[in-house]
């Protein structure tokens, strides 16, 4: 039998369905669901832990201001958790593996935050662009670079993150193999 290492990265098919619907619609059960009780079994006390906890150590760090950002935040933590689960399934594949998914959700979490801090503390936020104690002559070259720098930034954080887990899963299919 003759494999591309790449052939791992195919979504696998079953009688002529892809197997990713499956594996999709699978961590629905994760998801609470709406009930006039608090907590009506086990599953949801577990769901609603679970949820507490995450939304817990999110929030420590922030100050009472940044909590707005709770229910975005949470709500991507559990995304990329049932996301990264999923390839966890046999027949399955991870979505995140892909640049396009990893920038999709960088890109407007990045401008989200580049914004907000430029409209809360402009002089702070472009402070970051000129170190302390820089010679007068190389003021605008480093303006120009750390400006340059802070544009690329979703771009190779991205870019890392995909080579990474794409990384790791050719290891695992050479080491397998």
């Amino acid at each position: 039998m003759n494999l591309n290492f790449f052939d791992q990265f195919t979504s696998p098919y079953l009688l002529g369905i892809p197997l990713i619907l499956l594996s999709v619609l699978f961590p629905t059960l994760l998801f609470p669901t709406p009930n006039n009780r608090w907590v009506t079994n086990r599953l949801s006390t577990l769901q609603l832990w679970l949820l507490n906890l995450i939304t817990k150590q999110l929030m420590i760090p922030l100050n009472k201001k940044g909590h707005k950002w709770a229910l975005i935040l949470t709500s991507l933590m559990i995304l990329l958790l049932t996301i990264n689960l999923l390839g966890l399934l046999p027949y399955t594949f991870t979505p995140t593996t892909q640049l396009s998914m990893n920038m999709a959700l960088a890109f407007p979490l990045w401008l989200a935050t580049l914004l907000t801090g430029l409209r809360n503390q402009p002089t702070t936020s472009l402070g970051h662009l000129l170190p302390e104690g820089t010679p007068t002559p190389l003021i605008p070259a480093l303006i120009m670079i750390e400006t340059a720098s802070l544009l690329i930034r979703p771009l190779a954080l991205g870019v890392r993150l995909t080579a990474n887990l794409t990384a790791g899963h050719l290891l695992i299919q050479l080491i397998s193999t």
